[in-house]
């Protein structure tokens, strides 16, 4: 029985990505750190580590011997990384680094996929969608400058040490136990007013359009990634269709039949936000076979009745 590692296990991802893995019949371990899941939910076996303690890292390396690493744990939110820039390159790039030097030191041989991110890319115009990898990297956010931190520590180590790391730079993924994103604020407060606890319906910016891809296809994706990736390699992996606050919108107020007292929420403005992210997923799909399949209106429904049973 294979073993893997998914560091971040708690998170939004790994909670989805464990249970998946051990129905494929993986025997699987798990980190978390300041969890934003109930981690008492999370399959697998499950241990506290801040990627930051060099030592604890290593020491769950050494212990599991994992035959496959997921690598997802992370500072991931944009707003977070302006607010505090320093724990998120702290949590990212050294955690990443943490992670690699252990495999090398202990001569650990396993495949990584590291968790990157469309944000890597940064002020995209129209016209350049749906965005190549080969396009040039400007981050415009923190969070995203840790992201092409991670990218080039797995090239090099694998360049440098042959440690088997793959990148894939995750677009806009959405899906039940997702929280702050467009899907899941809309989502969360269409059942707020559904149930009388807010009568306002709070926006930011409306007119942004995001390609978006059920959390669940994502995780089939990751799979596939260390299964039939090219080792040192990166690949887009985005939705195939493209929405707009207003699209999303729309479909809660089908999916409710409720409508809505609209309002902009200044404090939901970013100072500075891509109009469009959209991947060319292309590469990836001729490498792995791997195909969007759950439909945006199927995931906003099951969202809406996550946040049904938890708000």
């Amino acid at each position: 029985m294979e073993r893997v590692l998914i560091t971040g296990a708690s998170g939004f991802m790994g909670s989805h990505l464990s249970k998946f893995l051990l129905d494929k019949g993986y025997d699987v371990y798990g980190t978390y750190f300041t969890p934003t899941t109930d981690k008492n939910k999370v399959k697998g076996k499950l241990e506290e580590c801040d990627m930051r303690d060099r030592e604890k890292v290593k020491e769950i390396i050494e212990r599991v011997k994992p035959d496959k690493i997921y690598h997802l744990a992370a500072q991931s939110f944009p707003i977070v990384s302006w607010e505090d820039p320093w724990y998120t390159i702290e949590a990212n790039v050294i955690g990443t680094i943490n992670l690699f030097e252990s495999i090398k030191e202990l001569g650990i041989d396993c495949r990584v996929l590291v968790a990157g991110t469309s944000g890597e890319y940064g002020y995209v115009t129209e016209e350049e969608v749906p965005v190549k990898e080969t396009r040039e990297l400007k981050p415009l956010h923190p969070y995203g400058v840790s992201k092409v931190g991670q990218e080039m520590l797995t090239y090099q180590y694998w360049k440098n040490f042959g440690i088997k790391g793959i990148t894939v730079r995750i677009f806009n993924t959405t899906g039940p136990r997702k929280i702050n994103d467009v899907c899941s604020d809309f989502c969360k407060r269409a059942i707020e007013i559904e149930k009388g606890k807010r009568e306002k319906f709070s926006v930011g910016n409306l007119e942004t359009k995001r390609a978006i891809t059920d959390v669940r296809d994502v995780i089939e994706a990751f799979w596939l990634c260390l299964e039939k990736g090219e080792i040192g390699e990166v690949y887009n992996l985005s939705g195939s269709k493209v929405y707009s606050g207003n699209d999303i919108l729309e479909i809660i107020k089908k999916l409710t039949g409720l409508s809505y007292n609209i309002e902009v929420d200044k404090k939901l403005l970013r100072p500075s936000e891509e109009p469009v992210i959209f991947g060319d997923s292309s590469k990836f799909k001729e490498k792995t076979g791997w195909e969007q399949k759950i439909k945006l209106e199927e995931t906003i429904k099951d969202m809406l009745e996550w946040w049904r049973k938890n708000v």
